[in-house]
């Protein structure tokens, strides 16, 4: 029997690496804060190898989640499971695979970490099926994809300080606005077929509340660097995003599909203004004995 590889790698959203990378930077801003801009060589392996592998293991219980839904939505009717290329139980067996080897990494940190690598186990299990019963999924999508956040901190410094919470939050905002943007994508299919989200919720009022959410993020920001005593940097990423986001909104305007797909994959380059404005303020206190 032929082992169907790529639609294993189909799965678990190796083609399309975005995720990896919206997960991989709340992250890296958790492991360079906690580690005073320079993270342990092992933590920073360890975290993002674990990443790669969560984001792989949430994509797979999602579509065995939506395995019934996905076939009556356009954009995800081909994908493995909705297609017959693959099989509950091998679905099944390459999450509990993609778990195992995460759990495995994490018993290399210490034992905090293990406990919220619990939770965060719980999380990447469970959020898949919140669109069934409640319309702020993505809340839900945001503490699962911001949970290495209180994890980097308790594997770099031993303890989940309050800046770690702040920036929980911080990013469960982000999620629910660039996840919001990727649920107009299917808005119509979904409430076609009972699934909700904040899309939905929304309504005809969803680029205002984003345009309000992307406000607040910034806030938040701005405030976290206040509280750090971070540089100049710090407000220059800020500066980008902000421009970023504005485009974002010029572009998902009209709400057409595709323009909210688009300003969806540009959250990427939010995420990577933030990360290098984190850097730079790192080089720079470094540079003049500050850090």
């Amino acid at each position: 029997m032929t082992v169907p590889w790529n639609a294993y790698w189909r799965l678990m959203r190796f083609d399309k690496p975005i995720g990896i990378l919206l997960l991989l930077w709340p992250t890296w801003w958790a492991l360079l804060l906690a580690g005073n801009g320079t993270p342990s060589l092992k933590n920073a392996l360890i975290f993002t190898a674990g990443v790669v592998l969560m984001r792989a293991a949430g994509c797979v219980m999602n579509d065995i989640a939506d395995r019934d839904f996905d076939p009556h939505v356009e954009r995800t009717r081909c994908r493995p499971l909705a297609s017959g290329e693959l099989q509950l139980r091998q679905a099944l067996g390459l999450f509990c695979s993609l778990m195992l080897l995460a759990f495995l990494l994490v018993l290399l940190t210490n034992a905090l970490t293990v406990k919220l690598a619990v939770a965060g186990a719980v999380l990447a299990s469970t959020y898949p099926f919140f669109k069934r019963f409640t319309h702020i999924p993505q809340v839900v999508l945001g503490i699962a994809f911001g949970w290495g956040i209180p994890m980097a901190f308790a594997a770099e410094t031993g303890s989940v300080t309050t800046i770690a919470w702040w920036f929980l939050i911080i990013n469960t905002v982000w999620s629910v606005i660039y996840d919001t943007l990727y649920a107009m994508v299917d808005r119509e299919d979904d409430m076609a077929v009972g699934i909700k989200s904040t899309a939905i919720l929304f309504g005809r009022y969803d680029v205002i509340i984003i345009g309000m959410l992307m406000l607040l993020m910034a806030v938040m920001l701005i405030l976290a660097g206040t509280w750090l005593a971070l540089g100049w940097p710090w407000y220059a990423g800020i500066s980008v995003a902000v421009l970023l986001w504005v485009r974002q909104l010029f572009m998902v305007r009209g709400r057409d599909r595709d323009a909210c797909f688009r300003a969806f994959l540009n959250n990427n380059w939010v995420g990577f203004a933030l990360f290098l404005g984190l850097v730079g303020h790192f080089a720079l206190a470094g540079a003049y004995g500050t850090a």
